[in-house]
């Protein structure tokens, strides 16, 4: 089954079509740049889906599913509209920047803007993706703690300051 049809199947709920597509990517049968070529060019909800199919396949297997392409497309979709688009993207952020950390600028930037979404899931994806970042102890940590640390202090929702306080309690430990 195309990704089309399998996202306009109305037998399946939408965790399925996630899974479906999840399994895919992880046995080989679809091409991670197919899948970044459709989600590109789709609709809000299909294109989230797609991303969460992303998300569940690099928290499964980041090395056989993450390029710098699909870095490339996660950290531009940080900036849609579409909360679940943003949250998605930075849960895959979060699974794959330990094999790009020399390639985290715009990601960092995007997802420091979303730390001030007014939807409490895109900020605790974020918080997710910046504490997966901070830990990884590259140069972006100069400027990152500082930030991360004012976030801390405005962040009402104790879920998304956990992220980062967690992040920052393993930098002290190292």
């Amino acid at each position: 089954m195309d990704i089309l049809n399998l996202l306009k199947d109305k037998s399946l709920k939408s965790k399925q079509k996630t899974e479906a597509l999840a399994q895919r990517l992880l046995s080989g049968d679809l091409k991670p740049q197919e899948l970044i070529a459709f989600a590109s060019a789709a609709k809000d909800p299909d294109k989230a889906t797609c991303i969460e199919a992303f998300e569940a396949a690099t928290k499964t297997n980041a090395t056989t599913i993450a390029s710098e392409k699909l870095l490339a497309f996660v950290t531009e979709s940080l900036t849609s509209k579409a909360p679940r688009v943003k949250w998605e993207s930075a849960k895959v952020i979060g699974n794959i920047a330990a094999l790009y950390p020399k390639k985290l600028d715009k990601a960092i930037v995007n997802l420091l803007n979303n730390t001030e979404d007014k939807g409490t899931v895109v900020r605790w994806a974020a918080a997710f993706a910046l504490g997966e970042i901070l830990k990884l102890k590259t140069p972006h940590n100069k400027e990152l703690l500082p930030a991360v640390n004012n976030i801390v202090e405005c962040e009402e929702n104790n879920g998304v300051k956990k992220h980062y306080l967690t992040a920052i309690k393993k930098l002290a430990k190292a």
